[in-house]
């Protein structure tokens, strides 16, 4: 045992070295970000959307199967690309391009972490953060197929979710969605997930909780009237899922939910309230639905003529450009359809399944001479996490759902900026009463060795300097820009080091992705940073100054003259974001991976100062 005088001067020493470090895990707002796509739409801002509002949730279909893919003796069979390189292999069941029939899932597209495994923590804790800054507020488990639960799935997600919680993340609740109807294997599933998951409380804090109790889509029809059936029926609220998405009357009894609907979508659990107007807990918005006209709604295969896709709305038909799928018209349609009906929830299909089978048409679908059903390709799959195979547009869906959740649930303000204020350098006290205080999430620079599908194995060491939260101050001749890790910062001359991107006219026209300022692109050197302008919209910088810049343990202080950046002594306006650790430079997607950014992905810290 230290003497107490001991530990207090330990800790009295690293409050001396961290001072303006948080000792708790920071709010983060992501309300109050700024991102641009790069179709050039805006996600909107608080002064586009409501003001917060209570009772609103959006939900999102979530996939944990990755697992116990891989195997060195396989390789990764991704539909879009070969029907891109070999057109003909759509007509011809054993073209050599599919390769062997077994195991026997594609994949439509690339994952932007790759063909990674569910189990894979650096990839779960990824999820965590882009869902928490989208405002998905609970995620549901696919577990629709037999008795399966992905138990090393769900396992590994909620540790990381758990510990994500706790770095301050808001991270999304959990929920799982079983058998589609009645079945003896939801049965099996239910006492599973109740003994393993909640009869032991286990990992609490993460339940989905609806009405007063922990939600699952399930059924409990075949519950009997045992000890334990009769427990988990009374823990549980249960909105058994709607199983197909036809056209017609829906849903078949009041107290399901759906996963996918064709436009215009139902409302689920109504209700009437005193004034006569009916309400509804929940309604569906997908990204696009596998089926077509001949299919006359019901859900089908994804590669037939007609197919509703991405591109594809009810009203409008099929959007006429080449790239038509980028835009979203399926999901758009869908989204307004749920702010008419203003659900309680809106459950959203889906994240990440990425998995389709080939089937044969003697298994009753309709694809010819075979059938892929739930995905296909960059056209006709319902998947919002961000894809490589896109190149720098692989984010564009995610984006879009940033913007449509904000339009539903309404947005929090940003705080505002304090008055105008001129900081030492070397004084980080001065800091002390500076707003607002960009707050990013602790704990994020985690290393991944880990095996993906097939024979797939990804190694990432890119995490190093874990940014926390950063500050801006001006005066009438500078503006000052102020950045804190969690630990002490490495040295300056690391490659890539503590990167500060500004965007100063808030235009995506200018700069590159809109950043017309770049500092520390080049390494400091002694105490002067190198501030680069921007040229030509590409990654291209030339020389606009060399200002000084100071590193105190964890934290790091610049100061640029107002005229470099061309702003005068008036009010301020920008964008910016700090990134730790690039690895591919002029890749604007490489901010959702490598290394540490703050704030995370396309999103930006806005400062605005009269």
């Amino acid at each position: 045992m230290k003497p107490l005088k001991f530990v207090l001067a330990v800790a009295s020493a690293a409050l001396m070295l961290f001072p303006s470090v948080r000792s708790a895990a920071q709010t983060v707002n992501s309300d109050s970000w700024a991102a641009t796509d790069a179709l050039g739409r805006k996600v909107r801002s608080y002064d586009e959307a409501p003001a917060k509002r209570d009772g609103k949730f959006v939900g999102i279909f979530y996939w944990t199967w990755h697992n116990n893919h891989h195997n060195p003796a396989d390789t990764i069979r991704n539909i879009s690309e070969i029907v891109r390189q070999y057109p003909e292999a759509m007509s011809d069941y054993n073209h050599p391009a599919w390769g062997p029939k077994k195991p026997y899932y594609f994949y439509w597209e690339q994952p932007l972490y790759g063909y990674y495994q569910t189990t894979d923590k650096w990839v779960l804790r990824k999820h965590a953060e882009l869902l928490a800054d989208a405002g998905v507020d609970a995620v549901f488990f696919d577990c629709t197929n037999g008795s399966l639960t992905f138990k090393e799935s769900y396992e590994a997600l909620m540790e990381t979710w758990d510990q994500a919680r706790k770095d301050g993340v808001n991270v999304p609740k959990v929920s799982f969605i079983l058998n589609l109807w009645p079945m003896p294997t939801t049965l099996t599933s239910l006492r599973q997930l109740y003994k393993d998951v909640y009869k032991p409380g286990r990992y609490k804090d993460l339940w989905f909780v609806w009405k007063g109790k922990p939600c699952l889509m399930a059924y409990p029809d075949d519950l009997s009237d045992s000890q334990e059936d009769r427990e988990i029926a009374e823990f549980f609220t249960f909105r058994p899922g709607q199983p197909d998405y036809v056209d017609g009357p829906s849903p078949k009894r009041n107290d399901q939910w759906g996963w996918l609907e064709n436009y215009p979508q139902h409302g689920y659990v109504a209700s009437q309230g005193a004034d006569g107007k009916t309400s509804y807990e929940q309604v569906t918005v997908g990204v696009a639905q596998n089926t077509s006209p001949d299919r006359k709604g019901h859900c089908g295969a994804f590669n037939v003529k007609d197919s509703y896709g991405r591109d594809f709305s009810i009203r409008n038909g099929f959007d006429p450009r080449p790239d038509g799928y980028l835009y979203g018209w399926n999901i758009s349609e869908q989204w307004e359809r749920a702010y008419e009906l203003d659900p309680e929830l809106v459950f959203v299909t889906g994240w990440n399944e990425y998995i389709a089978g080939m089937w044969l048409p003697k298994d009753s679908w309709n694809g010819d001479p075979f059938s892929f059903v739930d995905q296909y390709n960059w056209r006709c799959s319902r998947d919002i996490e961000p894809n490589k195979g896109w190149g720098d547009k692989g984010d564009v869906y995610y984006l879009q759902l940033v913007d449509r959740i904000r339009k539903f649930k309404g947005m929090k303000p940003a705080e505002p900026a304090t008055g105008p204020k001129t900081v030492s350098l070397g004084k980080l006290s001065d800091w002390d009463d500076v707003g607002p205080y960009f707050a990013s999430y602790k704990g994020n620079t985690m290393h991944r060795d880990y095996d993906g599908a097939a024979n797939m194995h990804y190694v990432d060491n890119t995490g190093r300097n874990d940014i926390v939260g950063a500050k801006v101050a001006r005066d009438s001749k500078y503006v000052y820009f102020y950045v804190e890790a969690a630990e002490k910062l490495t040295p300056s001359s690391d490659p890539h080091w503590m990167q500060l991107f500004i965007d100063i006219d808030r235009d995506k026209a200018t700069g590159w992705n809109g950043y017309d300022f770049v500092v520390n692109r080049v390494s400091p050197k002694r105490s002067k940073a190198v501030v680069e302008k921007n040229v030509q919209g590409i990654w291209m910088w030339e020389k606009a100054d060399k200002v000084k810049f100071k590193v105190s343990g964890n934290a790091l202080v610049i100061r640029v003259p107002r005229e470099t950046l061309g702003v005068g002594e008036g009010a301020l306006d920008f964008e910016f974001k700090w990134n730790d650790n690039m690895q591919e430079e002029g890749n604007i997607m490489d901010f959702y991976v490598s290394g540490d950014t703050a704030p995370g992905g396309r999103f930006n810290y806005v400062y605005t100062a009269e």
